[in-house]
């Protein structure tokens, strides 16, 4: 690792819809980071026609998988994108909290985009699903949007930790 420059892990917050991987991507060429973005690799996996039930049982292993190289990425002294939406508070800290511990910066990028413009932004892309992406119904982002604790001020003006 750089002693001078250490790694940053960046978090991509917001929901679906939001643009994080279109940012993660752009983030990804401009710093020469190591991208994880869920979706793709599930995709990969099982394929694209899953049954909700099957995409929500990959996704904890499959980030689980992710976070493991992030990680080990990390402590190698390579920047890592975490494409994984960062919907809660916590799910932030815990990991701001084990970048610290690999001696790394945490940045947290937020994509913070009401709820009708996430839906019609959704809408557009179920009409034509990209390769790796997945069908999202009004009621899910209903759901998710309950649940959705967006960064506040203070999180955001202290988002590098080292």
């Amino acid at each position: 690792m750089n002693a001078q420059t250490p790694p940053t892990l960046h978090l991509m917050v917001g929901l679906p819809g939001s643009g994080k991987t279109t940012l993660a991507r752009r983030l990804e060429r401009e710093l020469s980071a190591l991208r994880f973005t869920p979706d793709e690799w599930i995709a990969g996996l099982y394929g694209q026609d899953l049954t909700q039930a099957t995409l929500d049982a990959a996704r904890d292993p499959v980030e689980g998988l992710q976070w493991r190289v992030a990680s080990r990425a990390l402590s190698l002294g390579l920047s890592v994108i975490l494409d994984f939406g960062f919907w809660t508070r916590s799910e932030r800290d815990r990991f701001r909290a084990q970048a610290v511990e690999l001696r790394a910066l945490c940045q947290v990028h937020a994509l913070v985009v009401p709820e009708l413009e996430l839906w019609a932004r959704l809408e557009r892309r179920n009409a034509a699903l990209p390769p790796a992406t997945f069908r999202i119904s009004r009621e899910q982002l209903g759901t998710w949007w309950s649940l959705f604790e967006p960064p506040d001020v203070t999180e955001l003006r202290n988002s590098t930790y080292g």
